[in-house]
């Protein structure tokens, strides 16, 4: 497909274009579709031609911070996040590792702990049986 097919005058001419929003409607939608009462939210999406998936993944941008271009913030460029993502992500699987590791020792010190005071409690019979042996 060419840019000739696209145009206007072109074969596929007609076909609808891909939209693109800026951060700022963005964010003003959200606000807008949260405040609206449970009723009406539906109105609000279609006099806007939107989906509710849309205000999800816009919603999920926010809160990830991708949208904070608005306020002057420097967004994060997305190679910059996605290894900031991944970093979290071996950090997590370090973390997880550690305490498989932990919950191990933990078990071990709690078997020898009880074998301990096993142990104990039959020094303490042989050691009375003993006493009484002796009397």
């Amino acid at each position: 497909m060419t840019k000739h097919d696209l145009q206007a005058g072109g074969p596929r001419g007609d076909r609808p274009k891909r939209r693109h929003f800026s951060a700022e409607y963005k964010l003003r939608m959200i606000a807008e579709y949260d405040a609206a009462p449970a009723g009406e939210k539906g109105a609000v999406l279609r006099r806007e031609g939107l989906y509710d998936s849309s205000v999800q993944l816009w919603r999920k941008q926010r809160d990830e911070g991708a949208l904070k271009g608005v306020s002057g913030e420097k967004q994060v460029a997305s190679n910059e996040a996605s290894r900031q993502r991944a970093k979290e992500k071996a950090e997590r699987e370090r973390l997880e590792r550690e305490n498989i590791r932990l919950k191990k020792k933990l078990a071990q010190t709690e078997a020898a702990l009880e074998i301990v005071g096993k142990w104990h409690a039959l020094l303490e019979m042989m050691s009375e049986s003993a006493d009484s042996e002796n009397s």
